[in-house]
């Protein structure tokens, strides 16, 4: 019975042009059982999120080429429907908080980012009973 009920594990593109953050948010996600996909490139981290079936970006603002801004920008245009967690350092631009889903400062990671995640996940969950 258990297992019709089973939800498909749910895949989430990191997209930070720190490594180090990468590999951080990819042991926390997979901790909860969620797929991770992570890029240290805005560019490609853009082609993913086009090409690949994912649920939710979480995305670094500041990188080198692409800021998070423009990488939002650009996945909503083409797949509104992904969930985007802007991941920052610092305080995101108010032009900026109108393209994403959430905002979890660096500094609250390990409170907030699951959570947040998690949340924005089972919102944008409208099954029929």
């Amino acid at each position: 019975m258990g297992q019709a009920y089973r939800r498909p594990k749910r895949t989430i593109l990191c997209i930070d042009d720190d490594d180090a953050i990468l590999q951080y948010e990819r042991a926390l996600l997979e901790r909860w059982g969620y797929q991770v996909v992570a890029t240290t490139s805005a560019q490609q981290g853009l082609t993913l999120a086009i090409r690949l079936s994912i649920d939710a970006v979480i995305l670094d603002y500041h990188m080198p080429g692409m800021n998070g801004h423009n990488v939002a920008a650009a996945i909503k245009k083409c797949r509104p429907e992904i969930l985007i967690v802007m991941f920052s350092g610092s305080e995101v631009p108010q032009e900026t908080l109108h393209l994403v889903d959430a905002v979890v400062l660096k500094t609250d990671a390990i409170g907030q980012l699951v959570p947040t995640v998690t949340q924005l996940l089972q919102q944008g969950l409208d099954f029929p009973e």
